[in-house]
């Protein structure tokens, strides 16, 4: 079971860093419609990551706090990162971030893939099928804002040959 622990551990400190990094874009860009895009992701993390805890609960796995603390930490230095990439609406940083959400969330959907291969009895009530299906749907939408904010970031900066 220790293996599982650290698993799950580091998906859900993972969780952490991703909320983080979603609360800040929500709040920076609140009077755009991409702070709408990002509070209704931030709603939809947060449920998996809910999802996430209850299942840790049922399998009887502590929630690492150093883990969710070094995702904290780890977050805001990425995100000064971002910044100096150009945290504005049509900067590279954002399309970072976007790139960002969707690595996390393509790592949350082979979780839950992988979850559902073990086979774990105390695991048989969830349905692991939607829950990768709902991560899908997350990386789709994330990937729309990503081409958008590309094309804004990079459109012209080719020079002609």
């Amino acid at each position: 079971m220790k293996k599982l622990d650290s698993y799950l551990n580091d998906h859900l400190a993972g969780s952490v860093g991703a909320l983080e990094l979603i609360e800040h874009s929500a709040h920076q860009y609140h009077s755009e419609p991409l702070g709408d895009f990002f509070s209704d992701l931030q709603t939809d993390i947060r449920a998996d990551q809910d999802t996430l805890r209850d299942l840790m609960h049922g399998l009887a796995i502590d929630e690492s706090n150093v883990r969710k603390a070094g995702a904290w930490a780890a977050e805001k230095a990425g995100r000064a990162r971002l910044m100096i990439a150009g945290d504005e609406l049509g900067g590279q940083g954002l399309v970072l971030t976007l790139e960002g959400l969707i690595i996390g969330v393509a790592g949350k959907k082979l979780m839950w893939r992988a979850l559902a291969a073990a086979y774990l009895p105390q695991l048989s009530g969830y349905d692991f099928k939607e829950l990768e299906r709902r991560a899908e749907q997350q990386i789709e939408r994330i990937e729309i804002e990503r081409i958008h904010a590309a094309q804004q970031a990079f459109a012209g900066t080719v020079a002609s040959q």
